[in-house]
């Protein structure tokens, strides 16, 4: 099986997790953006849960037959001309009794993706009343191949690199990605079946978008860090959905949730310490652990719990009214419950339970969630995993972030919203947060700006989507590009860049070598018989990536030449000249030459970035910016303290 050309390399056999009526015109993309004919060419792989075929979301109407380039097939599953491909992978033959042996999506992750992605307008969209407006992908003319590789018990490393090898033989043009290792893990590039896939796909001239993850929001929780991949973290859009808690004394506190149930009357209320089940005790239950209620206790009551536990099943099975999380965690990306739920301030919570010891018939009503404004976004989630990059501490990750908090998209009817068994509440749309939501977003623009560039390479592509990227601003999110790389999406300006800096495989096979892989370690990614030698060990600082790292210890001098190479793609005749923004005085930072002069497209220039002197903070960080007077190319640049 190694000894296939077409064959991704065969390691072991981990399982893993699945990690929009306002987002896309929140990043200034709005429904009659200019496209071209060519997107409705434009197939976007998503490897996934699979896909509902009934939605809305995915009908062909003024869909054309698939084009002629598409080389897949349909298997146990009816396509149509929006849906194109659709296959799915379960190498050990184990299914759970929930499972669809089919292509078709009984979780709703998958749906969801693809729906925000590519999927169609569709008017009046909404999770019973929230959200209301019209959902839609960000290239509703794109066609769609799903690659099933997910299941009711994860997703597993051998099914992964299987859709990988049949999206890439079909002929898809991005892949979109919204899986991710289920813990934190730092694993070398061979041994990452995420960055072997990805490599495959490079090859063929296909980008992978892929979420960051969601083991935020400490530094160092990033496992997808591949630079041939774009890794995409998860910000915020200006809308939120809030909800009320009302007491028996009438006070009234404002919280987080989606809460879809409209209450009939209050309940009873009670702290989840002094209810602890069977095996449990109080220091358990307090928490609310999923069964650590006692239901004899809670039933038809609402219950005070410390901290925030995100499990939907928590207090479903025991019969409680109602859940109140007091939580210091950011009120930030509410989630669904099977139950009435809301998620309040440390403080405010202090105060139900002073309200709850002084009267002894405590009571509360949990209201509706409705539509609130955030005038502060975007900012990233908290769940958004960070950097810096643990396997290559001198490259940049995440590299882009774009919106991934409260997403409303396609679901699996099949699927309760809150994905608990007994949860009577289907949809056809969920409004859901991840990393898993920010990653299509990207895959999208990709394939706009692939629409209007179609030879553009995959490296080209990330540039792009990189140097056009809006900067966010540090004072709201304390890691600064660790946490969302170059900046937020901004796919009318990835359109025209101006400037890309390109790369390709040979490019990455000599940055690996550089690396100190041998020649055995290379062909693990590569999946072909190329080799290390003095010739092509590449620095990691001259891999020609749009964005700058430099890890140093504290106070120590360093004198480093970063060396790229930029394509103008904007003017044929331009001129750009490089600007460093605001850096401490103890860096001494320098672009040669400093002025770029081009005579025609395509046409390739290269310049140094030198960086000389010392940082005494953790992490210090600028801008290097190519300006012709029109179009800007902007490159993140970080120093760090490890």
């Amino acid at each position: 099986m190694k000894e296939m050309d077409d064959v991704v390399s065969v390691i072991p056999n981990r399982v893993h997790s699945v990690q929009t009526s306002r987002s896309w015109d929140f990043l200034g993309f709005p429904e009659n953006v200019q496209r071209t004919k060519v997107e409705s060419n434009t197939i976007v792989g998503v490897i996934d849960s699979g896909i509902w075929p009934n939605s809305s979301s995915f009908t062909d109407e003024g869909f054309g037959p698939p084009p002629q380039k598409w080389k897949g097939t349909c298997h146990n599953f009816t396509c149509n001309n929006k849906i194109i491909g659709a296959k799915y992978f379960r190498l050990d033959g184990v299914f759970a009794q929930e499972d669809i042996i089919s292509p078709t999506d009984n979780i709703g992750h998958g749906s969801h993706c693809a729906s925000t992605a590519a999927g169609n307008p569709v008017r009046n969209a909404n999770l019973f009343g929230l959200g209301l407006g019209t959902a839609r992908g960000g290239v509703p003319l794109a066609r769609i191949a799903v690659y099933k590789v997910c299941w009711t018990n994860g997703c597993r490393t051998a099914d992964i690199l299987a859709g990988f090898d049949a999206a890439i033989m079909d002929g898809v043009d991005i892949i979109s990605l919204s899986v991710g290792h289920k813990h934190v893990i730092q694993l070398k590039y061979f041994e990452d079946e995420f960055a072997i896939g990805a490599f495959h796909a490079i090859k063929r001239g296909i980008l992978t978008s892929q979420a960051a993850g969601n083991s935020g929001s400490k530094p160092y929780t990033m496992s997808n860090l591949a630079p041939w991949i774009i890794s995409v973290a998860a910000s915020t859009i200006d809308r939120n959905f809030l909800t009320n808690l009302q007491l028996g004394n009438g006070r009234i506190f404002h919280g987080i949730s989606l809460n879809t149930f409209s209450p009939q009357k209050s309940y009873p209320l009670i702290y989840g310490r002094d209810a602890p089940a069977a095996g449990f005790n109080s220091s358990t239950s307090r928490f609310c652990r999923e069964n650590s209620l006692d239901g004899a206790l809670v039933k038809g009551k609402i219950v005070l719990c410390h901290g925030y536990t995100p499990s939907a099943y928590v207090g479903f099975a025991s019969g409680a009214a109602g859940l109140i999380f007091s939580s210091t965690l950011p009120l930030v990306g509410a989630g669904v419950f099977a139950l009435p739920a809301i998620r309040i301030t440390a403080s405010d919570g202090n105060s139900v339970s002073s309200y709850l010891k002084s009267t002894s018939n405590p009571a509360a009503t949990i209201f509706k969630s409705y539509e609130g404004k955030d005038s502060s976004a975007p900012y990233i989630a908290p769940f958004s995993s960070r950097g810096p990059n643990m396997v290559t501490p001198n490259i940049l990750k995440p590299d882009i972030a774009a919106p991934g908090v409260q997403i409303l998209a396609a679901w699996s009817p099949i699927t309760p919203i809150s994905r608990v068994k007994g949860d009577k509440r289907v949809s056809n749309f969920s409004i859901i947060s991840g990393t898993s939501m920010a990653c299509p977003h990207v895959t999208a623009a990709a394939a706009y700006v692939k629409s209007f560039h179609p030879n553009w390479s995959p490296a080209a592509i990330k540039s792009a989507l990189m140097t056009t990227a809006t900067p966010m601003n540090p004072a709201l999110n304390v890691d600064a590009e660790f946490s969302y790389g170059a900046g937020q999406l901004n796919p009318l300006k990835a359109a025209n860049p101006g400037l890309v800096y390109d790369a390709g495989e040979n490019d990455y096979i000599s940055f690996l070598c550089g690396q100190g892989y041998n020649s055995s370690s290379l062909q693990l990614i590569t999946g072909d018989k190329s080799t290390c030698t003095s010739a092509n060990k590449g620095s990691v600082f001259d891999l020609n990536l749009p964005s700058f790292a430099l890890s140093t210890p504290r106070s120590s001098h360093n004198n480093v030449t970063f060396s790229r190479t930029v394509t103008n793609v904007g003017s044929a005749t331009s001129k750009y000249r490089a600007s460093i923004t605001a850096h401490p005085s103890s860096l001494k930072v320098e672009v040669v030459p400093n002025v770029l002069a081009f005579s025609s497209l395509g046409e390739k220039l290269s310049f140094t970035l030198k960086i000389e002197g010392s940082i005494n903070a953790d992490l210090v960080s600028f801008s290097l910016i190519w300006d012709d007077g029109t179009l800007k190319a902007r490159s993140p640049v970080v120093v760090y303290v490890p």
